[in-house]
């Protein structure tokens, strides 16, 4: 969860996660840098009155301002597309599971297995048990084993949706008619929570996401409850 007047990213719960905050972090650098250098340029520029007769007519300075930016660009580029395709990749997922996203509420179902398949929707504020949060807890959890690859089949029954959840790095649009994948492993146990991102009707704001995590062989129990 976030933090009141939090400025960065919620702590990362997923590899891939790490990796979105590690490009942020090489990319922000980058741009800090490259603002300090304009803007000292530009103040150079505006306090100085000297200047140099050869300053029309370099073709070394103009070599490197155009080789310069290229090769900032080929910086960002190459882990842009490393995580782009880390984030693509599914191998051998451990669970399958299919959200479908309505208004407003989401339906999941365990693919893997026979008859697991159940609505979640939001706790109103006078059924919330104390400690809880308000407008992100539900009355069904989708719970997941951790340290499991989990692939996600997303889509929607009525209108768009998205399906988000900002600690693991998920954010995947539910489009009707089309099914849309994606994959996550969590490393550790706790609950976590999302929204949707996609405006989608008049209770948008109230249709939110909460993935509990648990070990092995607490998911089994679970799943000996819910068959």
């Amino acid at each position: 969860m976030p933090d009141p007047l939090q400025l960065g990213f919620q702590d990362a719960m997923s590899p891939i996660m790490e990796e979105l905050i590690h490009f942020h972090d090489h990319t922000l650098m980058i741009v800090f840098l490259i603002s300090t250098m304009v803007l000292y340029m530009i103040s150079s520029l505006m306090t100085t009155k000297l200047t140099h007769t050869n300053t029309t007519n370099a073709q070394e300075a103009e070599m490197v301002w155009t080789i310069l930016p290229a090769i900032i660009l080929i910086t960002i580029a190459l882990p842009s597309l490393r995580v782009l395709y880390l984030m693509d990749e599914i191998n051998n997922p451990h669970l399958t599971i299919k959200t479908l996203g309505h208004q407003w509420y989401w339906t999941y179902e365990y693919t893997d297995y026979e008859n697991i398949e159940f609505d979640s929707y939001m706790m109103q504020t006078q059924d919330l048990p104390l400690g809880h949060l308000r407008l992100l807890e539900v009355d069904y959890r989708m719970v997941t084993p951790m340290e499991s690859p989990i692939r996600m089949l997303v889509s929607a029954e009525d209108v768009l949706h998205s399906w988000a959840v900002p600690s693991l790095g998920v954010k995947t649009d539910a489009v009707p008619g089309r099914l849309n994948q994606t994959s996550f492993i969590i490393m550790q146990p706790g609950v976590f929570y999302g929204q949707c991102s996609e405006i989608c009707g008049a209770n948008h704001s109230f249709m939110p996401i909460v993935i509990e995590s648990v070990p092995l062989k607490h998911f089994e129990s679970w799943l000996t409850t819910m068959i």
